[in-house]
């Protein structure tokens, strides 16, 4: 029988999500690499790269998900082509923002997106924020603006990098925010299928209106597009969805902050972009903060924190009594 929860199992999994979770993390730092080793525009690149990630996710969502594909509601249909919309305009700004500035900035920039996906949590679903978080995300504000003064006297292409890859991570932001709701009602397959196809028609439609040419490219430049779709997009954030299933929020909230530092290493031998002091201060500054309040965000309430401690001490008194309690009776028997 079909299932027509976001559950694809209750069985444990054949993976350790733990490990499945770590390799997300070096499959997704690559992304910027391949995106800076590609001589297409980043438009072609957005383009190729959830299309080829569509095509090869769509046939499976198809042959095990048919049924709940055909059920899902006008609402939920709705929210996935808003997500994917989202999704789209994420990659063209994100992906532009490699054109203008440096791997190290633009990955530590787009990292921000849990700050905005509180905010937007807090406005629109009315998601209460602890007071320690916010401090977190001002920490993290003022590395982001420490990076983008630094950027801003080499030039004023670096700091349009830096805009572009900060208005990417408000965009993914409300991807993640429509699509949370969604991965509680459709199963992992049916919700990226319609998510991934709807970004992938979007960034057609917009290189055809655009005029961004889609062919051709080399065989290198394909080869480049298949790896983004394979390595940070199926193996990297499609697995950190399936973890979900497995581990805490704030494990994949937590671990995607070494995006960032695997990417930075990376570019040092393959592009020889090495980071000057002030960038690597910003970057420390901004993905200190963003951990500070990644932690903040996870932590349950203060009243919550109470009631369970009181519950496990009340829990020990009677264990305590129980155990008095046998101890009397076998002495009196």
């Amino acid at each position: 029988m079909e299932k027509t929860i976001a559950q694809d199992t209750a069985a444990r999994p054949r993976i350790n999500p733990y490990a499945a979770v770590f390799f997300g993390v070096i499959a997704v730092s690559i992304s910027s690499i391949l995106i800076k080793l590609s001589s297409a525009p980043a438009l072609a690149i957005a383009a190729y790269r959830m299309l080829l990630t569509f095509l090869i996710l769509g046939p499976a969502a198809l042959a095990t998900s048919s049924g709940q594909l055909r059920r899902v509601s006008g609402g939920d249909l709705v929210l996935s082509v808003a997500s994917g919309l989202f999704l789209a305009l994420h990659f063209i700004s994100w992906i532009t923002s490699l054109k203008y500035t440096s791997v190290a900035s633009s990955v530590v920039l787009v990292t921000m997106q849990p700050v905005f996906v509180v905010i937007g949590g807090y406005f629109f679903l009315r998601e209460r924020v602890p007071k320690n978080a916010f401090y977190g995300a001002l920490v993290a504000m003022a590395g982001s603006i420490f990076i983008g003064l630094n950027d801003a006297r080499a030039g004023q292409e670096s700091l349009l990098g830096d805009l572009l890859a900060l208005a990417g991570a408000v965009l993914v932001a409300a991807y993640v925010v429509l699509g949370r709701g969604l991965r509680q009602r459709l199963s992992l397959l049916p919700y990226t299928f319609l998510v991934y196809g709807t970004a992938s028609v979007v960034l057609l439609a917009a290189s055809l209106l655009s005029g961004t040419p889609l062919w051709p490219y080399s065989a290198y430049n394909f080869a480049l597009f298949l790896a983004l779709a394979i390595f940070p997009t199926i193996l990297g954030h499609t697995v950190f969805n399936w973890a979900l299933r497995y581990v805490k929020a704030a494990v994949i909230s937590v671990s995607i902050l070494g995006e960032p530092v695997g990417a930075i290493i990376l570019a040092i031998p393959i592009l020889r972009e090495v980071p000057g002091p002030v960038q690597l201060l910003g970057g420390a500054i901004t993905l200190g903060g963003m951990y500070w309040f990644v932690r903040a965000s996870s932590a349950p309430p203060p009243e919550i924190r109470r009631f369970t401690g009181e519950k496990r001490r009340w829990r020990f008194s009677s264990e305590i009594i129980n155990v008095g309690k046998g101890c009397w009776k076998r002495r009196n028997q």
